[in-house]
Protein backbone atom coordinates (compact mmCIF):
# COMPACT_ATOMS: atom_id res chain seq x y z
CA UNK A 1 0.00 0.00 0.00
CA UNK A 2 1.08 3.51 -0.87
CA UNK A 3 1.06 6.45 1.56
CA UNK A 4 1.10 9.49 0.53
CA UNK A 5 3.13 12.33 1.57
CA UNK A 6 0.42 14.78 3.09
CA UNK A 7 -0.65 11.51 5.03
CA UNK A 8 2.82 10.91 6.13
CA UNK A 9 3.24 14.90 7.21
CA UNK A 10 0.15 14.25 8.81
CA UNK A 11 1.38 11.38 10.89
CA UNK A 12 4.68 13.41 11.53
CA UNK A 13 3.01 16.28 13.26
CA UNK A 14 0.44 14.04 15.22
CA UNK A 15 3.64 12.22 16.70
CA UNK A 16 5.16 15.74 17.21
CA UNK A 17 2.40 16.61 18.86
CA UNK A 18 2.26 13.24 20.78
CA UNK A 19 6.05 13.77 22.14
CA UNK A 20 5.38 17.15 23.39
CA UNK A 21 2.64 16.36 25.44
CA UNK A 22 4.99 13.52 27.02
CA UNK A 23 6.66 16.23 29.10
CA UNK A 24 9.63 17.18 27.22
CA UNK A 25 12.14 19.03 29.57
CA UNK A 26 11.63 22.85 29.51
CA UNK A 27 12.78 25.53 31.77
CA UNK A 28 9.47 26.34 33.40
CA UNK A 29 5.74 26.84 32.15
CA UNK A 30 4.70 28.32 29.23
CA UNK A 31 2.78 31.20 28.88
CA UNK A 32 -0.81 29.30 28.73
CA UNK A 33 -0.20 27.50 31.70
CA UNK A 34 1.09 30.97 33.71
CA UNK A 35 -2.15 32.89 32.25
CA UNK A 36 -3.95 29.67 33.69
CA UNK A 37 -3.61 30.88 36.98
CA UNK A 38 -5.00 33.79 36.74
CA UNK A 39 -7.88 35.12 39.46
CA UNK A 40 -10.15 35.13 35.78
CA UNK A 41 -9.86 31.64 35.54
CA UNK A 42 -10.03 30.17 38.99
CA UNK A 43 -6.57 30.62 40.07
CA UNK A 44 -4.70 32.97 42.43
CA UNK A 45 -2.71 35.36 41.00
CA UNK A 46 -3.81 38.62 39.29
CA UNK A 47 -2.75 38.53 35.90
CA UNK A 48 -1.64 42.03 34.66
CA UNK A 49 0.01 43.30 31.48
CA UNK A 50 2.45 46.29 32.25
CA UNK A 51 1.36 49.80 30.61
CA UNK A 52 2.57 53.57 31.70
CA UNK A 53 0.17 52.91 34.46
CA UNK A 54 0.96 50.09 35.92
CA UNK A 55 4.75 50.84 35.76
CA UNK A 56 3.87 54.02 37.39
CA UNK A 57 2.08 52.45 40.40
CA UNK A 58 4.18 49.74 41.07
CA UNK A 59 7.25 52.17 41.42
CA UNK A 60 7.70 51.80 45.01
CA UNK A 61 11.23 52.17 46.33
CA UNK A 62 12.23 51.63 49.92
CA UNK A 63 12.11 54.95 51.76
CA UNK A 64 15.35 55.64 53.81
CA UNK A 65 15.88 58.61 55.74
CA UNK A 66 16.09 60.20 58.95
CA UNK A 67 13.35 61.17 61.51
CA UNK A 68 13.36 64.45 62.46
CA UNK A 69 15.00 64.11 65.84
CA UNK A 70 18.61 63.37 63.85
CA UNK A 71 17.35 66.40 60.81
CA UNK A 72 17.02 68.76 63.43
CA UNK A 73 19.76 68.53 65.78
CA UNK A 74 22.56 71.39 65.78
CA UNK A 75 25.75 70.78 65.48
CA UNK A 76 27.60 70.69 68.45
CA UNK A 77 30.80 73.37 69.14
CA UNK A 78 33.98 72.02 67.94
CA UNK A 79 35.41 73.35 71.19
CA UNK A 80 32.64 72.05 73.82
CA UNK A 81 34.33 70.08 76.64
CA UNK A 82 33.00 66.55 77.37
CA UNK A 83 33.44 64.20 79.91
CA UNK A 84 36.69 61.87 78.89
CA UNK A 85 38.12 64.86 77.46
CA UNK A 86 41.78 65.54 77.82
CA UNK A 87 42.85 69.13 78.90
CA UNK A 88 46.06 71.83 78.67
CA UNK A 89 45.76 74.10 81.53
CA UNK A 90 48.22 77.17 81.11
CA UNK A 91 48.88 79.73 84.75
CA UNK A 92 50.42 82.77 84.52
CA UNK A 93 50.84 84.54 87.91
CA UNK A 94 51.95 88.28 88.13
CA UNK A 95 54.14 87.85 90.86
CA UNK A 96 57.67 86.83 91.17
CA UNK A 97 58.33 86.35 94.65
CA UNK A 98 56.34 83.77 95.62
CA UNK A 99 53.50 81.88 93.31
CA UNK A 100 50.89 80.11 93.94
CA UNK A 101 51.42 77.12 91.22
CA UNK A 102 55.48 77.55 90.54
CA UNK A 103 58.19 77.62 92.14
CA UNK A 104 60.36 80.63 93.17
CA UNK A 105 61.05 82.90 90.19
CA UNK A 106 58.78 80.55 87.80
CA UNK A 107 55.68 82.66 87.03
CA UNK A 108 54.29 79.93 84.26
CA UNK A 109 52.74 77.05 85.37
CA UNK A 110 51.31 74.51 82.75
CA UNK A 111 48.91 71.68 83.56
CA UNK A 112 49.29 69.28 80.59
CA UNK A 113 47.02 66.14 80.31
CA UNK A 114 44.73 66.89 82.39
CA UNK A 115 41.88 64.15 82.20
CA UNK A 116 37.96 65.29 82.77
CA UNK A 117 36.63 62.77 84.61
CA UNK A 118 33.34 60.67 84.27
CA UNK A 119 31.60 63.06 85.81
CA UNK A 120 32.86 65.51 83.88
CA UNK A 121 35.17 67.70 86.77
CA UNK A 122 38.88 68.23 86.68
CA UNK A 123 41.07 69.28 89.51
CA UNK A 124 43.18 72.24 89.71
CA UNK A 125 45.21 72.78 92.57
CA UNK A 126 44.43 76.07 94.85
CA UNK A 127 40.74 76.15 92.78
CA UNK A 128 39.62 72.84 93.60
CA UNK A 129 37.03 70.49 91.31
CA UNK A 130 35.78 72.15 88.97
CA UNK A 131 33.01 71.18 86.41
CA UNK A 132 34.49 71.04 82.97
CA UNK A 133 32.14 69.24 80.57
CA UNK A 134 29.15 71.49 78.43
CA UNK A 135 31.97 74.19 78.57
CA UNK A 136 33.96 76.07 76.45
CA UNK A 137 37.87 76.59 76.64
CA UNK A 138 36.80 80.19 76.95
CA UNK A 139 34.19 79.83 79.82
CA UNK A 140 36.62 77.32 81.76
CA UNK A 141 39.47 79.57 81.52
CA UNK A 142 36.72 82.22 83.14
CA UNK A 143 36.17 79.56 85.68
CA UNK A 144 39.65 78.95 86.62
CA UNK A 145 40.65 82.44 86.83
CA UNK A 146 38.26 83.23 89.32
CA UNK A 147 38.88 80.82 91.65
CA UNK A 148 42.36 81.59 91.20
CA UNK A 149 42.09 85.02 91.51
CA UNK A 150 41.63 85.32 95.52
CA UNK A 151 44.92 83.50 95.89
CA UNK A 152 47.00 84.93 93.49
CA UNK A 153 46.62 88.14 91.91
CA UNK A 154 44.79 88.68 88.13
CA UNK A 155 46.12 85.48 87.11
CA UNK A 156 46.06 84.58 83.50
CA UNK A 157 45.05 81.24 82.22
CA UNK A 158 45.24 79.65 79.02
CA UNK A 159 42.74 76.27 78.19
CA UNK A 160 43.37 74.06 75.18
CA UNK A 161 41.67 70.88 75.01
CA UNK A 162 44.29 68.26 73.10
CA UNK A 163 42.43 65.63 72.21
CA UNK A 164 38.14 64.71 72.02
CA UNK A 165 37.99 61.61 73.48
CA UNK A 166 35.26 62.09 75.31
CA UNK A 167 33.17 62.56 72.10
CA UNK A 168 33.39 59.81 70.35
CA UNK A 169 31.42 57.65 67.54
CA UNK A 170 31.88 54.31 66.71
CA UNK A 171 32.56 53.32 63.27
CA UNK A 172 32.19 49.59 61.54
CA UNK A 173 30.65 47.73 59.02
CA UNK A 174 32.36 48.18 55.39
CA UNK A 175 34.21 51.58 55.99
CA UNK A 176 37.50 51.57 55.15
CA UNK A 177 38.74 51.56 58.49
CA UNK A 178 36.39 50.68 61.10
CA UNK A 179 37.48 52.32 64.92
CA UNK A 180 36.57 54.44 67.26
CA UNK A 181 36.11 58.12 66.10
CA UNK A 182 36.52 61.75 68.15
CA UNK A 183 33.66 64.61 67.13
CA UNK A 184 36.25 67.35 66.29
CA UNK A 185 35.90 70.58 64.15
CA UNK A 186 36.88 68.49 60.78
CA UNK A 187 34.17 65.84 61.75
CA UNK A 188 31.13 67.05 63.18
CA UNK A 189 28.97 65.96 60.14
CA UNK A 190 28.23 62.37 59.01
CA UNK A 191 29.77 62.36 55.65
CA UNK A 192 32.99 64.16 56.91
CA UNK A 193 33.51 61.36 59.55
CA UNK A 194 32.91 58.53 56.91
CA UNK A 195 35.58 60.54 55.29
CA UNK A 196 37.72 60.47 58.40
CA UNK A 197 37.50 56.79 58.46
CA UNK A 198 38.50 56.23 54.90
CA UNK A 199 35.14 56.23 53.10
CA UNK A 200 33.44 52.65 52.18
CA UNK A 201 35.21 49.43 51.55
CA UNK A 202 31.77 48.75 49.31
CA UNK A 203 30.27 49.75 45.64
CA UNK A 204 28.90 53.36 46.66
CA UNK A 205 25.79 52.03 44.39
CA UNK A 206 24.87 49.94 46.75
CA UNK A 207 26.35 51.59 50.05
CA UNK A 208 24.18 51.94 52.80
CA UNK A 209 24.88 54.24 55.97
CA UNK A 210 22.96 52.97 59.30
CA UNK A 211 23.16 55.45 62.43
CA UNK A 212 21.70 54.62 65.65
CA UNK A 213 21.50 57.59 68.79
CA UNK A 214 19.75 56.55 71.74
CA UNK A 215 18.25 53.42 70.54
CA UNK A 216 16.65 55.09 67.70
CA UNK A 217 17.97 53.71 63.86
CA UNK A 218 17.81 55.73 60.85
CA UNK A 219 19.30 55.00 57.07
CA UNK A 220 20.50 56.64 54.05
CA UNK A 221 21.62 55.53 50.68
CA UNK A 222 25.34 56.90 51.00
CA UNK A 223 24.78 58.73 47.30
CA UNK A 224 21.85 60.33 48.69
CA UNK A 225 23.87 61.08 51.70
CA UNK A 226 26.64 62.97 49.09
CA UNK A 227 23.76 64.18 47.10
CA UNK A 228 21.65 66.06 49.46
CA UNK A 229 22.96 68.05 52.02
CA UNK A 230 20.48 68.14 54.20
CA UNK A 231 20.66 64.27 55.21
CA UNK A 232 24.26 65.14 56.57
CA UNK A 233 23.65 65.21 60.20
CA UNK A 234 25.13 66.48 62.30
CA UNK A 235 27.14 63.57 64.85
CA UNK A 236 26.25 63.35 68.52
CA UNK A 237 28.95 61.66 71.01
CA UNK A 238 27.81 57.91 70.98
CA UNK A 239 26.88 57.60 67.70
CA UNK A 240 27.15 54.37 65.88
CA UNK A 241 27.79 54.76 62.32
CA UNK A 242 27.29 51.13 60.59
CA UNK A 243 28.24 50.77 56.55
CA UNK A 244 26.10 48.09 54.94
CA UNK A 245 26.25 46.72 51.72
CA UNK A 246 22.24 46.26 50.26
CA UNK A 247 20.98 43.02 50.09
CA UNK A 248 18.19 42.91 47.99
CA UNK A 249 18.17 40.35 45.28
CA UNK A 250 15.75 39.02 42.53
CA UNK A 251 15.88 35.87 40.97
CA UNK A 252 15.83 35.30 37.02
CA UNK A 253 14.51 32.23 35.60
CA UNK A 254 13.68 30.77 32.46
CA UNK A 255 15.02 31.51 29.01
CA UNK A 256 17.86 34.26 29.96
CA UNK A 257 21.31 34.35 30.16
CA UNK A 258 21.33 33.23 33.12
CA UNK A 259 19.17 31.05 35.50
CA UNK A 260 20.51 32.61 39.20
CA UNK A 261 19.87 34.98 42.25
CA UNK A 262 20.58 38.08 41.56
CA UNK A 263 21.63 41.31 43.82
CA UNK A 264 20.81 44.65 43.20
CA UNK A 265 23.40 46.37 41.72
CA UNK A 266 22.12 50.02 42.22
CA UNK A 267 19.26 51.72 44.27
CA UNK A 268 16.33 51.13 41.76
CA UNK A 269 16.35 48.70 38.94
CA UNK A 270 14.35 48.43 36.02
CA UNK A 271 12.82 45.37 34.31
CA UNK A 272 15.24 45.91 31.03
CA UNK A 273 18.65 46.40 33.82
CA UNK A 274 17.55 43.20 35.26
CA UNK A 275 17.50 41.26 32.31
CA UNK A 276 20.94 42.99 30.97
CA UNK A 277 22.32 41.92 33.99
CA UNK A 278 22.03 38.09 33.49
CA UNK A 279 22.80 38.62 29.44
CA UNK A 280 19.78 39.00 28.12
CA UNK A 281 17.25 36.93 26.62
CA UNK A 282 18.28 33.49 25.31
CA UNK A 283 18.24 34.22 21.58
CA UNK A 284 17.52 30.76 20.58
CA UNK A 285 14.92 29.73 23.25
CA UNK A 286 13.55 33.19 24.46
CA UNK A 287 10.18 34.24 23.90
CA UNK A 288 10.41 38.45 23.67
CA UNK A 289 6.52 38.45 24.37
CA UNK A 290 6.49 36.10 27.56
CA UNK A 291 8.78 38.08 29.99
CA UNK A 292 6.99 38.01 33.79
CA UNK A 293 7.60 39.42 36.86
CA UNK A 294 6.17 37.42 39.83
CA UNK A 295 5.40 39.02 43.26
CA UNK A 296 3.38 39.45 46.35
CA UNK A 297 1.99 42.71 46.02
CA UNK A 298 1.06 45.14 49.21
CA UNK A 299 -2.56 45.53 49.06
CA UNK A 300 -2.42 49.05 48.75
CA UNK A 301 -0.62 48.73 45.39
CA UNK A 302 -2.45 45.74 44.38
CA UNK A 303 -5.91 48.10 44.69
CA UNK A 304 -3.97 50.66 42.66
CA UNK A 305 -3.21 48.30 40.01
CA UNK A 306 -6.44 46.87 39.99
CA UNK A 307 -8.54 49.26 40.29
CA UNK A 308 -10.11 48.38 43.09
CA UNK A 309 -10.44 49.08 46.96
CA UNK A 310 -11.75 45.41 48.54
CA UNK A 311 -8.07 43.60 48.39
CA UNK A 312 -6.34 42.51 51.92
CA UNK A 313 -3.10 41.48 52.60
CA UNK A 314 -0.26 40.72 50.15
CA UNK A 315 -1.98 39.35 46.69
CA UNK A 316 0.19 37.42 43.95
CA UNK A 317 0.64 39.26 41.17
CA UNK A 318 1.92 38.06 37.48
CA UNK A 319 3.06 41.06 35.64
CA UNK A 320 3.07 40.68 31.75
CA UNK A 321 5.99 42.45 29.77
CA UNK A 322 5.75 42.67 25.67
CA UNK A 323 9.30 43.72 24.10
CA UNK A 324 7.76 42.97 20.63
CA UNK A 325 4.68 45.65 21.11
CA UNK A 326 6.00 49.26 19.93
CA UNK A 327 6.16 50.73 23.36
CA UNK A 328 6.89 47.23 25.00
CA UNK A 329 10.99 48.48 25.74
CA UNK A 330 10.05 51.74 27.43
CA UNK A 331 7.36 49.70 29.48
CA UNK A 332 10.03 47.01 30.55
CA UNK A 333 12.39 50.47 31.12
CA UNK A 334 9.72 51.89 33.33
CA UNK A 335 8.71 48.73 35.68
CA UNK A 336 10.95 48.89 38.83
CA UNK A 337 11.98 45.67 39.75
CA UNK A 338 11.67 44.92 44.28
CA UNK A 339 13.10 42.95 46.69
CA UNK A 340 12.40 39.06 46.15
CA UNK A 341 10.79 39.52 42.36
CA UNK A 342 11.05 36.52 40.28
CA UNK A 343 11.57 37.74 36.51
CA UNK A 344 10.63 34.76 34.16
CA UNK A 345 10.91 34.15 30.68
CA UNK A 346 9.07 31.89 29.16
CA UNK A 347 10.28 29.49 25.97
CA UNK A 348 8.86 30.16 22.37
CA UNK A 349 6.68 27.77 21.43
CA UNK A 350 8.47 26.50 18.87
CA UNK A 351 11.16 25.30 21.39
CA UNK A 352 9.31 22.78 21.74
CA UNK A 353 8.30 21.44 18.71
CA UNK A 354 12.20 21.32 18.33
CA UNK A 355 12.70 19.58 21.17
CA UNK A 356 10.14 16.80 20.18
CA UNK A 357 11.42 16.42 16.54
CA UNK A 358 14.82 16.08 18.09
CA UNK A 359 13.62 13.64 19.94
CA UNK A 360 11.91 11.63 17.73
CA UNK A 361 14.70 11.48 14.89
CA UNK A 362 16.84 10.67 17.87
CA UNK A 363 14.54 8.02 18.73
CA UNK A 364 14.42 6.44 15.00
CA UNK A 365 18.59 6.73 14.99
CA UNK A 366 18.58 4.76 17.40
CA UNK A 367 15.91 2.15 16.03
CA UNK A 368 17.43 2.07 13.10
CA UNK A 369 21.20 1.17 14.36
CA UNK A 370 19.79 -1.09 16.91
CA UNK A 371 18.28 -2.52 13.53
CA UNK A 372 21.70 -2.58 11.55
CA UNK A 373 23.50 -4.18 14.62
CA UNK A 374 20.88 -7.05 15.09
CA UNK A 375 20.33 -7.71 11.47
CA UNK A 376 16.82 -7.14 11.42
CA UNK A 377 16.15 -4.26 8.95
Amino acid sequence: MTVSNGARAAALILMVGAVAGCGLPRSGPNKAELFAGSVLREGDAFVVTVNSRVAQATAVTPALGFSSSFLSAGRIGSDTIAAGDRLSVTVYENVKDDPLLGNTGQRLSQLSELQVDGEGFIFIPYAGRIRAAGASPEELRTEIAKKLDPQTPDPQVIVQRIAGDGSTVTISGAAGAQGVYAIERPTRTLSSMIARAGGVSIDPETAIVRVTRNGHTGKVWLLDLYENPRLDIALRPGDSIVIEEDTRAFVAMGATGAQNRVPFETQNLSAIEALAIVGGLNTSLADPTGVFVLRNEPAEVANVVLGRNDLVGAQRMIYVLDLTQPTGMFEARDFIIRDGDTVYVTEAPYVQWQKAIGALTGATSAANSLASATGTN
